[in-house]
């Protein structure tokens, strides 16, 4: 879940409290891997999820009496998942369960801060009074591999991250399925950047994960775009979505040039980027139609939907030959 101390900081400004449910360790078959989190509110409201079923059911009612019963010590506890819990996955699941209240504003405005600046690393241990001390791992240290039981995480640091992997996504044109798509992506673990040269097209309000830019410089933006950047273009102008889309497909470091359009609009496109003498090899990496083939639906709603899973997919791919680091024992 991104904005796990946001949330936090949040429900403590508005209800006093706030308790944090995480996975720091898993082996086996489980639901969800390490780093999967839940934020609860006293109001009984939270947000995130570590798997679902009996397990979630059974670590949130602890966790809720433990935000009942107010601040205090850190909780850690080992859920076998067999038939005890009713689930079959046959591996263990160890959370970690936190509260927190007004005093400890000041060092959750901390790690918010650095939430806000991406992904981070923590080294965490326990404390004297039993509660769990963090301090930010400098950008590109290291962490080892997972293990459930190489360390005893009641006794021993242990390295957390935090904000989520994140895909950046460049999102160029601002119209209804534009709109469509950065409400798609709302929920996923993207980071949008909304381009458009006219900014009465933006809505007043956009998801917490995107950003908006308003310009015409398109090719700024590809040119100071992050590598691992996914493009798609779909803008009011099939010019400008030409003119952007060759010199996305002629960086060639992008994993994902989308353009919105039909198996026509492709073979048009492909003739004139012949015209312009852009590479066949590069034409060839062209993804339009946009989304996963399956879906044949029009509508807006469903054209997102359709790019929301192609980008998923992507990203996954991406995931599994740069690994990020999860929640690890040090």
């Amino acid at each position: 879940m991104a904005k796990v101390w946001a949330r936090i900081r949040d429900s403590i400004e508005r209800h006093g409290a706030a308790g944090l449910l995480s996975v720091v360790g898993a082996a086996g078959s489980v639901p969800r891997e390490a780093g999967a989190r839940i934020v609860l509110q006293p109001d009984g409201g939270f947000y995130g999820s570590i798997g679902g079923g009996r397990l979630e059911y059974e670590a949130i009612a602890a966790a809720r009496a433990a935000l009942k019963a107010g601040r205090g010590a850190a909780a850690f506890r080992d859920w076998p998942l067999g038939p005890n819990l009713g689930q079959c996955c046959g591996g263990v699941v160890k959370t970690l369960t936190e509260t927190f209240d007004r005093s400890d504003l000041v060092a959750v405005r901390r790690l918010e801060d650095a939430e806000k600046a991406g992904g981070f690393l923590t080294k965490s241990r326990v404390g004297d009074d039993g509660r769990i001390v963090r301090a930010l791992v400098p950008q590109g240290a290291g962490s080892e591999p997972d293990n459930l039981t190489a360390a005893r995480f009641a006794q021993s640091p242990f390295t957390e991250h935090f904000g989520g992997a994140t895909t950046p996504v460049l999102l160029f044109g601002a119209g209804h399925v534009g709109r469509a798509v950065v409400l798609a992506l709302a929920p996923l673990p993207f980071a949008v950047r909304w381009i458009d040269s006219r900014p009465d097209q933006f809505p007043q309000y956009v998801p917490q994960n995107v950003v908006t830019i308003c310009t015409d410089a398109a090719a700024r933006e590809l040119a100071e775009a992050p590598r691992d950047a996914l493009v798609v273009v779909m803008t009011h102008s099939h010019p400008l979505d030409f003119d952007i889309t060759v010199a996305a497909l002629r960086r060639r470091h992008f994993d994902f040039v989308g353009l919105i359009g039909s198996e026509t609009k492709r073979a048009r496109f492909a003739s004139f980027a012949r015209q312009m003498g852009v590479a066949e090899s590069d034409i060839d990496r062209l993804v339009c139609p946009i989304g996963i083939p399956e879906i044949k639906g029009k509508e807006p709603a469903v054209i997102a939907a359709a790019l929301a899973a192609q980008l998923l997919m992507v990203s996954e791919q991406i995931a599994v030959a740069q690994p990020s680091p999860a929640i690890q024992p040090a």
